[in-house]
């Protein structure tokens, strides 16, 4: 059933200050749209929302097993990390298996995410590395496909690179769209992401999250991601993080992940569904309110307690003195 797009509500003093329009679709592991509200088949760019697709291939050619990864090390190939210390240790980690350095990336570098790790890296008089790219356990991934392709990893983040040609013949597969002629650009971390619509990047994950009818190595590295993603949340986010609190609240029975410009899935094995979201003016902070509510409107929630899933559910906004200004909500009926 198609809605009209969701809409997110800023309050403050008791009047909307700010509002969001959101899309967003649930999709069955069969195809079927379940539900809809707004413009779904319009083109978005997944951003980092897509990780696990993007590490698919290497998890399918064994990559994780050639070199040793651990759960921690696969859940951080589908993140966008704060860049704390359990995050660069862990990618570095990675590294070290692959007989790679930091150099060989090819992400760039910036600040951690999170504030409190980088106040603690300049307070070391120390200056951020690729390392602390939020990015940068994806690129640890690309690194081993190349090393599993038998290919130089330099230029890998190229579009024509047999690393992102792999990538993209796999998100094809998954996504069940025609990357040739999909609109592209570097992503933030200077790999390629391509546009589709939210139906397809929700059917993706749908798949995913309930692989039964796909291949049964592809069925394997589906089963491995989804395991080390929610057996390991932190890696998948970090401290604070909607994603990381999320998996956690939720005890392992569903995945989530951010994109940037307010992109948001979620994968649902146990109802065999998956919910793709993008806020139209690219505000994570509506992003986060609709995720909750659909969450809510499917049931998934319902065995958390109240209190546990209130603070998510109506954000309340204080200024620096903890002076009550406001809140963000989204209301759906639940299903």
């Amino acid at each position: 059933m198609q809605h009209a797009p969701l809409s997110v509500q800023v309050t403050r003093g008791g009047i909307v200050e700010s509002e969001h329009s959101i899309k967003a679709v649930i999709v069955s592991s069969t195809g079927e749209v379940m539900a809809s509200w707004g413009d779904v088949e319009a083109l978005v760019y997944p951003r980092s929302a897509i990780k696990a697709m993007q590490v698919l291939a290497f998890i399918e050619m064994g990559g994780a097993e050639q070199f040793a990864f651990t759960d921690e090390e696969i859940a951080i190939c589908c993140a966008s990390h704060n860049g704390e210390p359990e995050h660069v240790n862990t990618v570095q980690s990675m590294l070290d298996k692959l007989v790679l350095s930091e150099s060989d990336f090819e992400c760039g570098c910036h600040w951690p995410m999170r504030v409190e790790a980088g106040y603690a890296l300049a307070g070391e008089g120390r200056k951020p590395n690729q390392l602390h790219n939020n990015c940068s356990g994806k690129h640890a991934g690309m690194l081993g496909l190349a090393k599993l392709l038998g290919v130089p990893s330099q230029g890998y983040i190229d579009i024509d690179h047999p690393v992102q040609q792999k990538i993209s013949n796999t998100m094809a597969e998954m996504c069940e769209y025609d990357y040739s002629s999909a609109p592209w650009s570097p992503d933030g971390c200077s790999a390629p992401t391509w546009a589709m619509p939210l139906t397809n990047l929700a059917l993706a994950f749908a798949k995913f999250a309930s692989p039964e009818n796909l291949s049964e190595v592809r069925q394997k590295a589906c089963k491995t991601l989804y395991d080390a993603v929610v057996k390991h949340p932190f890696m998948v986010a970090g401290t604070d993080r909607y994603c990381t609190d999320m998996m956690r609240i939720l005890q392992k029975r569903v995945f989530l992940k951010v994109g940037a410009e307010g992109v948001y899935i979620a994968a649902i094995p146990e109802l065999k569904l998956a919910i793709a979201l993008k806020c139209e003016d690219g505000a994570v902070r509506a992003a986060e309110s609709v995720m909750t509510a659909l969450l809510d409107h499917i049931g998934i929630t319902s065995f958390v307690a109240e209190d546990v899933m209130q603070k998510y559910r109506s954000v309340i906004l204080k200024n620096w003195e903890q002076r009550i200004t406001g809140t963000i909500v989204c209301a759906i009926e639940r299903a």
